[in-house]
């Protein structure tokens, strides 16, 4: 079966910061927007940015995961080891400050991923993530 995009819907409190963040600092190319909302393409997957003024997530849960502490909720793309690469270079060069570095998760172990993480303008937790196998995305 082939994998179909996903739609996400999250709340932002500036429109305008989220608009630099996901389309000059992600890469995600702009669709459709109101003065409400933006929908952003995210490698391929719709992401609908809402507004709502009180969205601050500045204190997330975290849980404890290989010796770090992972925000959650959070979101993101399992994405191509060079993709992954590339993104984690764009996000440096723009001074994006990370929850967790990006780095090799459960090295050695079922499951290796490179995984770093990060908060955009409103404070929503992303998590971007690359197998150098896809095979162990779902191993156990």
């Amino acid at each position: 079966m082939a994998i179909r995009p996903f739609h996400l819907a999250f709340p932002v409190d500036d429109l305008a910061a989220a608009r630099s963040f996901y389309r000059d600092v992600l890469g995600c190319g702009e669709g459709r927007s109101s003065d409400q909302w933006i929908d952003f393409d995210l490698f391929g997957h719709q992401i609908v940015a809402h507004l709502d003024p009180a969205a601050s997530r500045a204190d997330a849960h975290h849980n404890p995961v290989d010796g770090h502490d992972v925000p959650v909720p959070h979101f993101g793309v399992v994405l191509t080891m060079p993709d992954w690469q590339a993104l984690a270079e764009r996000l440096r060069a723009a001074g994006t400050r990370f929850v967790i570095e990006p780095h090799i998760r459960f090295a050695g172990q079922v499951g290796e991923q490179a995984t770093m993480f990060f908060h955009d303008p409103a404070g929503n937790a992303l998590e971007f993530k690359a197998f150098a196998d896809d095979a162990m995305l779902f191993a156990s």
